[in-house]
């Protein structure tokens, strides 16, 4: 029963939230940065999700470094596989150059971001990207989430 009441619990938490899913290719820069952000940014106003196509094992640690800067901690972060359920979970999925990794579903708002692959780039190349991503996920937070 106490199971039930916390699964209620947790469900009416979440209800009505917008839940975002960032998806790139290995899940360790692009979209790590912009979930960090919007979660950083939105608190409890939005549900954040990552994933990958192809996810790495680590998150890039260049990317970690850039978003470390700005306060934000996404070292223990995990890359994780994109999943159908969580496309279907969400209301926003933003893809950063995954192609046609990501399933379409009808009544989803997608947004495709093109942006450089942090991976490989040094930390001026790649503070450029997080800045960049700083700038979307603020535009998208006020869309989806404004301020009370």
């Amino acid at each position: 029963m106490r199971f039930s009441l916390s699964k209620k619990k947790k469900e009416a938490d979440t209800a009505g939230l917008p839940t975002v899913l960032f998806v790139c290719v290995h899940n360790a820069g692009r979209s790590q940065m912009a979930a960090g952000y919007l979660q950083h940014l939105a608190g409890d106003r939005v549900t954040v999700l990552s994933a990958g196509s192809e996810p790495k094992n680590k998150v890039n640690p260049i990317a970690v470094e850039a978003m470390a800067e700005e306060g934000i901690d996404i070292a223990n972060n995990v890359p994780k596989i994109l999943t159908t359920q969580s496309v279907v979970d969400s209301d926003v999925v933003v893809t950063m150059g995954c192609g046609d990794a990501c399933p379409i579903y009808p009544g989803k708002r997608y947004e495709d971001w093109v942006l450089e692959d942090p991976a490989g780039q040094d930390i001026e190349t790649v503070r450029g990207i997080r800045d960049d991503i700083k700038r979307r996920v603020e535009a998208l937070l006020t869309e989806i989430a404004p301020a009370h």
